[in-house]
């Protein structure tokens, strides 16, 4: 009985095992390759490839993973959907139907030249080119995400086109039945009646999410039970994808819609809370189950086939999406970005290349190669992302419009115009004290302007610039930039070249503004502290504290910080008799070793 009861518990922690090895990979990769600076996705592969059939071989069938892991990049359009209002989508039309479209049908026409070039039929070239066309929607949404791009209109630009790519796998699909051997066969009606069962499909999806899922989500919310409302998240998010997969449909296009119904929703917030932890292990469990997949096998018996595909259908697909993306105006940079990120085949291409094998157009083995080509083609995309954020210059400042500082004489010079240095101009304005403005933000410049600045280009840094801003015959100049090292450097290069010049700078925190008053500055405040202040004593007065009282624990305050600065001067932030001036509610810890005391 013993025995049995071991072997029953030994048995158990072997199935564990496979979760504690995917669970352990990731864990392990991810920190080490963010931190070698390669980002998660690569790390995700990597540590897949090693923990693969190919690597340890801990697991023996990626596919199974694969199958599982999608939901991840489900759940990942439906938090994405979450985001785009249906107005902000409708917005998107052209981009979507414009952009998107052109660009899908300039890479299918380049990457059909690959295969015909190989000497391939031109039903199996175009099914191969067209498979690359599609992007992985997984692999570019992380790095959106991760370079916080996704919001910004240039990463719109791409969600757009990758949703127009989604809706593409259906006529895809489709034309998949028509080209294979016997598919021409297939009468208009079945046709027409699978594209009419499609367009039901998401005409019940929209009406559902109109009028059923935010009536539902209300009253569980009544329910105050927060594990319902999980369950309910994510039974919309599987629900809408099911729905969608089973007429043929992308099941990721399910779920964005899903995300789209909702996002004007009450409950939007709490749904993305909901699904975020599934979403977050999910994904990097497709990632995972991708870099099992690389077959090695295959790809060392057709590595030089390979090879010649990868390379020839990145190349061209890159051309075709930067041709594009300069033919609807976008900038080099842009183009160039949007070209690197989206050159790599995707997750779609396994299920074009899947649907191929099954009705003929493709071999078994010319599948093996095609997904291998898709694989590597995923794998080396963060590669090439970080190699392009090294290699492209960055991008200069456009100064059309913008005077430069020049012969300028005014009694203040105010070097920065961010929001700190707006407000500290009115009352020099009110006084009607004359005062010269510069900034290195060409933008902020042409923006100022709208609200009745004149602000010039300059780097306060400089010393022509100092110059040529009249520094020299000025009665003081104040030091407003957001970026505590060039106020530092400002305040010494004033000091040392117009030591008659007050100096009054704008301090990001204490270190630094003790930095800056050593640096000679004559006056500095830390540009939370008196906006601080002001709150702190409108808390006590709606705690009912009398305004002699406010006034005297206010004054109490600026003489404590006062004094702790002075003395932080010399001892350093961990000086114990300046530390001791703090209104703490825990006892005074002992200073850290090494530190001042």
């Amino acid at each position: 009985m013993a025995a049995d009861t071991a072997a029953s518990h030994a048995a158990q922690a072997v199935e564990l095992l496979p979760i504690v090895v995917l669970l352990g990979a990731a864990v392990i990769a991810v920190p080490l390759f963010k931190r070698l600076g390669l980002g998660s996705v690569l790390g995700y592969l990597a540590a897949g490839l090693v923990i693969g059939p190919f690597g340890l071989g801990v697991f023996t069938d990626p596919q199974s993973i694969l199958h599982v892991a999608e939901l991840g990049v489900v759940m990942f359009l439906f938090v994405i959907g979450l985001e785009m209002q249906p107005s902000r989508l409708w917005a998107m039309r052209g981009e979507i139907f414009g952009l998107g479209l052109a660009q899908v049908g300039l890479c299918i026409a380049l990457l059909t030249c690959v295969g015909l070039a190989l000497g391939y039929p031109v039903p199996e070239s175009f099914i191969a080119g067209t498979g690359f066309v599609l992007t992985s929607t997984a692999i570019v949404m992380q790095m959106l995400e991760e370079r916080r791009t996704l919001a910004v209109p240039k990463g719109r630009r791409i969600v757009a086109i990758l949703l127009l790519e989604d809706l593409a796998i259906v006529p895809l699909l489709a034309l998949v039945a028509f080209l294979a051997p016997g598919g021409a066969e297939v009468t208009l009606t079945e046709r027409l009646a699978g594209i009419a069962l499609g367009l039901a499909a998401i005409a019940a999806l929209i009406l559902a999410g109109r009028y059923l899922l935010d009536p539902m989500f209300r009253i569980l919310g009544k329910a105050k039970a927060r594990e319902v409302m999980t369950a309910a998240a994510l039974f919309v998010v599987l629900g809408a994808a099911f729905a969608m997969q089973l007429v043929g449909l992308s099941m990721a296009m399910g779920a964005f819609l899903a995300g789209v119904l909702l996002s004007e929703s009450t409950f939007r917030h709490q749904l993305e809370a909901d699904i975020e932890p599934f979403r977050g292990i999910l994904l990097g469990l497709f990632f995972l189950g991708v870099g099992m997949a690389l077959d090695l096998a295959v790809i060392a018996a057709n590595w030089r086939l390979i090879a010649i595909a990868v390379v020839a259908y990145m190349v061209l697909k890159f051309i075709g999406i930067y041709a594009i993306a300069r033919l609807f105006r976008a900038s080099n940079r842009e183009a160039v970005e949007r070209a690197v990120l989206m050159a790599q085949g995707g997750e779609f291409a396994f299920v074009l290349y899947a649907a191929a094998t099954s009705v003929g157009i493709i071999d078994m083995e010319s599948n093996a190669v095609l997904a291998a080509t898709i694989i590597v083609s995923m794998a080396l995309t963060p590669v090439l992302v970080i190699a392009h954020d090294r290699l492209m210059p960055k991008a200069a400042p456009s100064t059309t419009g913008v005077e430069v500082a020049q012969n300028l004489n005014a009694n203040v010079l105010m070097i920065g115009f961010g929001r700190f240095g707006q407000i500290v101009s009115q009352p020099l304005l009110g006084h009607a004290c004359s005062i010269s403005l510069i900034e290195s933000d060409p933008d902020l410049i042409r923006d100022s302007r709208d609200f009745g600045f004149k602000v010039y280009y300059g780097d306060g840094t400089r010393l022509d610039i100092l110059h040529a801003a009249g520094a020299a015959g000025a009665r003081l100049i104040i030091v407003a930039v957001n970026d505590a090292e060039a106020a530092l450097k400002i305040t010494e290069l004033v000091k040392a070249e117009f030591p008659l010049v007050p100096v009054l700078a704008r301090a990001i925190d204490r270190e630094h503004a003790a930095a800056l008053l050593n640096a000679g500055a004559d006056f500095q405040i830390r540009e939370t502290f008196e906006s601080a202040l002001v709150l702190g004593e409108k808390a006590l007065e709606m705690m009912d504290a009398e305004e002699s009282e406010r006034a005297e624990v206010m004054a109490d305050v600026r003489r404590r910080d006062a004094e702790r600065l002075s003395l932080e001067l010399t001892g350093g932030l961990y000086d114990t008799a300046a530390r001791s001036l703090i209104l703490g509610n825990l006892p005074l810890k002992p200073a850290p070793s090494g530190e001042a005391s």
